[in-house]
């Protein structure tokens, strides 16, 4: 398949210095520019989930165990501390 297509100034910047920088041509570069968002949107839903709570970031902060479903109390008295509100 033959592919023509217009690109802004920017993005044919970006693909000039990738051609310098891997040696690569237009083509490979599209083609690997390709498989990458292939795999990106083909991978497995449970995947992000599952390196998301390996990741150890869900559950590293700290405060009230309701924060989730009260958090515009907490910002307004937070709020009201702060500008001395009352």
């Amino acid at each position: 398949m033959r592919i023509n297509a217009r690109l802004e100034n920017d993005y044919a910047e970006k693909l000039e210095y990738l051609k310098k920088q891997t040696q690569l041509s237009t083509t490979e570069i599209v083609k690997q520019a390709i498989d990458l968002l292939y795999r990106q949107s083909k991978s497995k839903p449970g995947e992000k989930i599952k390196a998301l709570l390996e990741s150890d970031f869900i559950g590293c902060g700290e405060g009230p165990e309701d924060l989730s479903t009260h958090y515009k109390q907490y910002l307004t008295e937070s709020l009201a501390k702060k500008h001395d509100l009352d």
